[in-house]
């Protein structure tokens, strides 16, 4: 019966530094997989604050069809705070989102109204992907692309295209 428990303890002993490593590992891969979601509703908190918390503190934010790139938070907090004014009923709905090690992706939809871009009040509706980079739990890289042009024609700013 001793020899039972000894041998049981002395398992128990050599497998807590693998146990320990597979509840790291799989926090790792928990932050990893909500990093998509915090992204997403950070933005549709409408708060700056919540979005650039999202971030680290030396981010570059690139929005590409605009050709938009900011550096470090005070860079991105201006950024966010004009995307919220320019469409405030502003929706991110999640597609998809895939992160290998520190590098991912998040396919997003966009819809809003136009008060700022073009100043046309129409709603919009646009499929988009932010191609980022992890590090330390937090986004320090994070590209944006999308059609400008599926936005320009649903607010009236280029004709529709025929099919």
């Amino acid at each position: 019966m001793k020899k039972n428990l000894l041998l049981t303890l002395a398992l128990v002993i050599l497998a807590l530094p693998a146990l320990a490593q597979m509840k790291k590992d799989g926090n790792a891969a928990s932050q990893k997989a909500g990093a998509a979601e915090s992204w997403i509703a950070a933005w549709n908190s409408h708060d700056v604050e919540k979005v650039v918390n999202v971030f680290t503190e030396d981010v570059m934010y690139e929005d590409v069809p605009f050709g938009e790139v900011n550096h470090g938070r005070a860079e991105l907090r201006k950024f966010v705070a004009s995307e919220l004014e320019a469409v405030p009923d502003l929706k991110v709905e999640l597609e998809s989102s895939s992160i290998q090690g520190s590098h991912g992706s998040i396919a997003w939809v966009f819809s809003g109204t136009d008060k700022g871009i073009y100043k046309t009040g129409k709603t919009f509706k646009v499929r988009g992907a932010s191609v980022i980079t992890l590090k330390g739990g937090k986004i320090s890289r994070n590209v944006d692309y999308y059609d400008a042009a599926t936005i320009m024609r649903q607010v009236g700013q280029l004709p529709a295209t025929t099919q």
